[in-house]
């Protein structure tokens, strides 16, 4: 990660961003956020031993303030996944928002059972996640059309297309336009 800093500085300089991925301490999140990001995103850190690492949520929250601090919660069959989705936890996903809100500024949640897929995303499972929380919620897996953008829209829940764009299955609109 730390061969990543100069390209999050070059990012961060022309463009905002959030950055993620091996924030497990935070003093990593500390090097992240100086390099210019304006928010670290925490996933599997977040959890350990089969429970919200409160600990760690709080010691973010206290260095950076919850604004600049996301939580990446990830679920699979309805339960909390980490270690790239490898290791499912005991604990529900809008249990784990209810836990960390008080130390987020955010919540990226990723319905993994649909992810990639290109079936359409669990619209039910994100609106539960969304009723956890009154932090701002993205929502990832599966969105592949623009009525879900729409409904997720329709309930303040923002959304992250992949598959769907790099196939073309759902065409950006022209900003031209």
């Amino acid at each position: 990660l730390f061969r990543s800093l100069p390209i999050v500085r070059d990012i961060a300089a022309s463009l905002t961003c959030r950055v993620g991925g091996g924030i497990r301490t935070v003093e990593r999140a500390r090097d992240i956020l100086d390099a210019g990001a304006q928010a670290v995103i925490a996933g599997s850190a977040l959890f350990a031993g089969g429970e919200v690492n409160l600990a760690f949520a709080e010691a973010l929250a206290t260095a950076f303030g919850t604004e600049r601090v996301i939580a990446a919660v990830d679920s699979r069959g309805g339960q909390v996944v980490v270690n790239g989705w490898k290791t499912p936890l005991p604990l529900r996903a809008a249990d784990a928002v209810r836990l960390l809100e008080p130390y987020v500024g955010e919540f990226l949640y990723t319905h993994v059972d649909a992810e990639g897929l290109m079936g359409g995303t669990n619209i039910p499972a994100i609106l539960e996640v969304r009723a956890a929380t009154a932090r701002r919620v993205t929502a990832a897996g599966g969105i592949t059309t623009q009525a879900e953008i729409d409904t997720l829209h329709a309930h303040a829940v923002d959304s992250v297309v992949g598959m769907a764009v790099y196939t073309g299955t759902l065409a950006l609109p022209d900003p031209t336009a």
